[in-house]
């Protein structure tokens, strides 16, 4: 465990202000807000609220540069985010304590996401340079044509609590490489993380304006007057369905380019023929990585009949050896949940679930004491018609379902609202292409329960959203097409 004076050092060279043309100042009317530690409740830091006038300045600041940073070379851009991969690389250590500190995961997973969001740095430090058009003669042979990219503009970042790293490089990264100007909204729970990325952005040498960063405790009072404003040009959001629905209304009047990750309700479906081990190891990374707090976990563990005793048995027992706890201690692999409503849900979850004839085999209720934390739970016998079926649970809750066949497995895994992840363990080669037809999920796993790349496209359908994060279809995100057509001079 790291001790309370490394603690504080770190904590103190956190950034608390708004940055805002490259300077990290106060909020307009003063105002502020607290993040709290979820495993220990303990105050962690105060940080400036933006308003909706600091939000404004801050996207006066980004219009002011875009047409100049646009203009950047490629491989200026290129150099600014390789430098950033290695100073997130070289700081991993004060990231990944930031990470636990305010969002409970453990340490292990919170070094976890630095290497895996510093990998956005460095894939897209590589795309810039590689943002190509294209250029030929149009059928008819009477004119030259030619495409290019061109940065958006300026864009609204919004990024969710559970990965307060990646969910950042995710979106900075790409519009960087792009050549777009941001405005970035962070989580209020999880700030802290954001606030020093960005710090690192400007030592990496991003210039003043390119990224401006107004945490706040209220979302509305910046996304509301921003996307109001004609000169922003796009928003990328991650964050639940409800709010991405809001966004998308917004983003009409102005006709925004948008991306919307958002939620997921992803199965696991173990076949007859799977190796249960392989499958029992699968749906323990798809479920309880990140104490199941992540869009693509897998809610709705769907096995066949035939083998369902024996999964169950081996998925208990696994899920039992589970040591819950303060993620900043050693060998805890479940941390807190990220805030006391949360664990309230949960255990609502849990009580529909058995109330429709399921069974708590394994955990079941909140732990007592100081802390935000419910116990890793395996469920029995629950019916389809239960919340854990039909709702995302974002935590350790872990369902599971029988089916029969091939073609039953396919219908209960499209059975929701929701379209991101889905995870599915069978030896049967020709099976795979099969359930990648069937399935109406923007990502398959296939014997494998962590999935997410860098250099991999990564989104939803359905009411899991619109767009790709990440390999070139994320650089794409943030580029309009320019279609240039010059007379042939060979024409006739």
């Amino acid at each position: 465990m790291t001790d309370s004076s490394t603690i504080s050092s770190i904590l103190a060279n956190v950034p608390t202000g708004l940055l805002i043309n490259g300077e990290w100042r106060d909020s307009s009317d003063g105002a502020t807000f607290d993040v709290e530690n979820p495993a220990t409740e303990e105050h962690l830091a105060t940080l400036a609220s933006a308003t909706s006038e600091d939000a404004l300045a801050a996207l006066d600041a980004a219009v002011a540069v875009q047409d100049e940073w646009a203009r950047t070379s490629p491989r200026s851009r290129s150099e600014i985010l390789r430098k950033a991969f290695e100073l997130v690389t070289e700081r991993k250590d004060t990231f990944a304590t930031l990470m636990t500190l305010e969002m409970g995961k453990p340490l292990a997973e919170a070094y976890g996401e630095v290497t895996y969001g510093a990998e956005y740095l460095r894939w897209f430090a590589e795309e810039t340079v590689r943002n190509y058009g294209r250029h030929t003669v149009v059928p008819e042979g009477t004119l030259q044509m030619t495409t290019r990219n061109k940065p958006v503009g300026p864009c609204l970042l919004i990024t969710p609590w559970n990965f307060p790293l990646a969910m950042a490089t995710r979106k900075v990264a790409p519009a960087i490489a792009a050549g777009c100007t941001m405005v970035l909204k962070p989580a209020k729970l999880t700030p802290l993380t954001s606030q020093y990325f960005a710090q690192t952005m400007l030592d990496a040498g991003l210039p003043a304006g390119v990224l401006n960063v107004v945490s706040s405790k209220s979302a509305s009072s910046i996304s509301e007057p921003l996307m109001a404003d004609s000169r922003l040009r796009k928003v990328s959001f991650t964050g639940s369905t409800p709010v991405g629905v809001t966004l998308l209304k917004a983003a009409a009047d102005n006709v925004l380019r948008t991306s919307m990750e958002l939620g997921g309700n992803a199965p696991v479906i173990v076949f007859e023929d799977a190796d249960i081990d392989v499958a029992v190891e699968g749906a323990m990374a798809a479920k309880m990585r990140n104490g199941g707090e992540a869009c693509t976990a897998g809610n709705r563990i769907l096995v066949h009949e035939s083998i369902v005793e024996e999964f169950t048995e081996k998925f208990a027992a696994k899920v039992a050896e589970l040591t819950i706890g303060n993620g900043m201690d050693e060998g805890v692999n479940v941390g807190a949940m990220v805030e006391a409503k949360a664990v309230t849900n949960l255990e609502s979850l849990v009580e529909d679930a058995v109330a429709a004839g399921g069974r708590a085999i394994v955990g079941g209720t909140p732990v007592e004491g100081k802390g935000h934390f419910f116990a890793p739970t395996v469920i029995a016998d629950a019916p389809t018609s239960a919340r854990v079926f039909r709702e995302e649970i974002f935590g350790p809750i872990a369902p599971i379902f029988t089916f029969s066949t091939e073609e039953e497995a396919i219908a209960m895994g499209n059975d929701t609202e929701f379209g991101l992840a889905s995870y599915v363990f069978s030896q049967d080669p020709a099976r795979m292409y099969r359930l990648a037809d069937g399935l109406e999920f923007g990502l398959m796993g296939w014997n494998s329960g962590v999935i997410s790349n860098a250099a991999a496209p990564f989104g939803g359908v359905k009411q899991s959203g619109l767009g790709r994060e990440g390999a070139a279809e994320g650089i794409a995100e943030y580029s309009t097409i320019q279609y240039v057509g010059q007379r042939d001079p060979y024409a006739g």
